[in-house]
């Protein structure tokens, strides 16, 4: 079934598609947006929620067809200035086994994609981490984190759009605005963009 490990009703306006994982959750969630007649359809790391529709059997044999994550348009591009000077990027340069400028590098170098949106209006949760590059949450959460920090937890990155508590590991920040409620659309980071940090000093 082309990366969909199932799909089932929620209740009669509404399906579940699990997928493989986040990658195929953006895939998936991209190309229905083209084509199906859904109110909103909205990815989660291993799911797309197509909810708001009329027929869910229609929906159902619709969804079936998708042809796949490797027939994906890629999303838009947005790149961020990054100064790597987080209170935690000395402890994630140790667990990957390097210094704290060369895992500062490995993270710029890589292309980051938002999977799906969540803790927080304009949060976005960016896969792109290698699985072997997973790190852990701190194990007391910071009671605040400042808007625009750049932090890792798990195989995921996150940029905070406002002050909050917050347990991932900040490696960085931007002065970007995530989140602006007069732009349109308000998150600067919706699901299926892909996103580049560009270090600067």
């Amino acid at each position: 079934m082309n990366a969909i490990t199932g799909i089932r009703p929620v209740g009669p306006h509404a399906v579940l598609v699990s997928v493989a994982d986040a990658d195929a959750a953006v895939a998936l969630a991209t190309w229905a947006r083209d084509r199906l007649d859904a109110v909103d359809i909205v990815p989660a790391a291993r799911s797309v929620l197509v909810d708001g529709i009329a027929d869910v059997s229609l929906v159902t044999e619709q969804v079936a067809t998708w042809p796949g994550p490797a027939q994906s348009t890629p999303g838009p591009l947005v790149e961020l200035e990054v100064r790597y000077d987080g209170p935690d990027l000395a402890d994630v340069a140790q667990l990957w086994g390097l210094a704290p400028d060369e895992a500062a590098q490995r993270h710029a170098d890589l292309e980051h994609r938002v999977a799906f949106c969540g803790f927080a209006p304009g949060f976005g949760y960016l896969s792109g981490l290698p699985e072997e590059w997973a790190v852990p949450r701190l194990s007391s959460p910071r009671s605040r984190v400042p808007a625009g920090a750049v932090a890792v937890a798990d195989q995921w990155t996150g940029v905070y759009p406002q002050a909050s508590p917050g347990g991932w590991r900040i490696i960085g920040h931007t002065d970007a605005e995530l989140w602006d409620p007069r732009r349109q659309p308000p998150a600067l980071l919706a699901p299926g963009v892909r996103v580049r940090f560009r270090q600067v000093r």
